[in-house]
C-alpha cells in the first residue's frame, strides 16, 4: 500500500525514476548534489515507490525530540560529526553483520556549498566490497536518476572522477557547482 501511495505522489508532482537499483540488496546509494531540505523529502518517497529498505546517516541534531522517533523509523542512525568515532569500519560491520543492509549517503555531507567530498562512502564500499549507486534528483527534468552500480578499483582518483562527472549531468533544486576530486 505504501508504495503505489509513493508511486501516486511522484506522479501527482510530476516527478518520474530512470533507471534501478541493483538487483542485491547491499549496496551504498550516494544522492547529490545535496541543495535542499526537499531531498531527503523526494528520496523518502522513491524509496517507498521501489519498495527499498535503505537506512541513512544524519546529522544527531535530526535524532532529538521532537522528530528523532521518526528519522529513527525510517531507518536513519545519528552521527556527531564533531567526534572522530570511526565510522567507516563501524558501517563496514553493519554490511558484515545484515546480508540484507544498505546505505544511502550524500557525500558533499551539507546542502551548503563544498569544496571537498566526504570520501567515507567510499572507504565503507571498498572495505565492506559493496558496490556504489549513484542517484541524482534533477528538478530541472524532475527526474530521479539511478545510474548503474559500480564497484571501487585501485584508482580511486579516476572512481571519483566517474562520480563527480555523473553528478555534473544532475540539476539539484539549488544549482551549485560541484568541486574537483584531488586525492
Amino acid at each position: 500500500m505504501f508504495q503505489k501511495f509513493c508511486r501516486f505522489l511522484l506522479r501527482a508532482t510530476g516527478w518520474k525514476i530512470s533507471g534501478a537499483l541493483p538487483p542485491q540488496q547491499q549496496c551504498i546509494v550516494i544522492v547529490a548534489p545535496h541543495t535542499s531540505n526537499w531531498d531527503f523529502v523526494i528520496g523518502v518517497i522513491a524509496r517507498g515507490a521501489l519498495a527499498e529498505k535503505l537506512n541513512f546517516l544524519g546529522k544527531h541534531q535530526l535524532f532529538i525530540p521532537p522528530w528523532g522517533w521518526f528519522f529513527k523509523a525510517m531507518g536513519g542512525t545519528p552521527v556527531d560529526r564533531s567526534k572522530n568515532n570511526n565510522l567507516v569500519d563501524s558501517v563496514v560491520e553493519l554490511f558484515k553483520n545484515n546480508p540484507d543492509f544498505g546505505l544511502a549517503l550524500a557525500p558533499e555531507g551539507t546542502r551548503s556549498p563544498v569544496k571537498r567530498w566526504k570520501t567515507g562512502f567510499y572507504h565503507i564500499a571498498s572495505k565492506a566490497q559493496v558496490p556504489i549507486v549513484t542517484v541524482g534528483f534533477d528538478f530541472s527534468r524532475k527526474t530521479i536518476v539511478i545510474n548503474d552500480a559500480m564497484h571501487t578499483t585501485d584508482d580511486m582518483q579516476q572512481d571519483m572522477d566517474n562520480i563527480i562527472r555523473f553528478f555534473r549531468s544532475i540539476t539539484g533544486r539549488r544549482p551549485k557547482k560541484l568541486p574537483d576530486f584531488k586525492l
